[in-house]
């Protein structure tokens, strides 16, 4: 464990990182080369063995960090939880202004490249993982644009190697205020979505 945040802002248990992934699967996956970061983004499946666990996902095959993907290659990948400001108005203390966040981050190590069966396989897995209690949805293997579609992305296991949880919640603050924290970032976090996706699809999403 890093000695920065301060410990009490470092997550100790392990269960409230996998449900922290779980419920925010949009994984960001962190390589280097030449000195520069590549980046992608792109929801992973947690699976549980006798260490860490493992991530599963799959990338296109046009991405540049796909050769970044070979077995053995190591993987820095971050999730993100919710995060929001944090006015001083809210508490029944004095405070400075802050902003509280829950970050994770893994180090991981590629130790499977998926078959294209494999991938069909994953594909259905990962559908029916997104798709919740309601299972909406059924994706199945067979369906001709499966076999199509394995042909143009590249599956891979991660193996868990190493994690930190990042989770400023006010825990420095009494009871009362770190309830307070609680409910705003349960708030604020919702409050803003209506108007940001507004403002964001009338400049970016062309209507039929």
């Amino acid at each position: 464990m890093s000695t920065y945040p301060p410990a009490h802002h470092q997550e100790a248990y392990f269960k409230n990182i996998i449900q922290t992934l779980k419920t925010f699967p949009l994984a960001t996956l962190i390589t280097v080369e030449n000195e520069r970061p590549v980046i992608t983004h792109l929801p992973l499946r947690y699976v549980a063995d006798k260490g860490y666990g493992k991530l599963i996902g799959h990338i296109d095959n046009n991405n540049p960090q796909v050769p970044h993907l070979a077995e053995g290659s190591q993987v820095t990948v971050l999730f993100n939880g919710p995060d929001t400001y944090i006015s001083p108005s809210i508490y029944t203390t004095s405070q400075l202004p802050t902003w509280n966040y829950i970050k994770i981050h893994l180090e991981t190590k590629v130790v499977k490249t998926l078959t294209n069966e494999g991938l069909k396989s994953e594909m259905v897995a990962l559908t029916s993982f997104l798709e919740g209690k309601e299972q909406r949805y059924r994706l199945e293997q067979t369906d001709p644009r499966v076999e199509t579609f394995v042909n143009y992305v590249t599956g891979f296991e991660l193996q868990i190697t190493a994690w930190e949880g990042k989770f400023k919640l006010s825990q420095d603050k009494n009871s009362i205020d770190q309830e307070k924290a609680k409910q705003a970032l349960t708030n604020n976090y919702a409050d803003l979505m209506e108007d940001y996706l507004t403002a964001i699809y009338s400049r970016h999403i062309t209507k039929g």
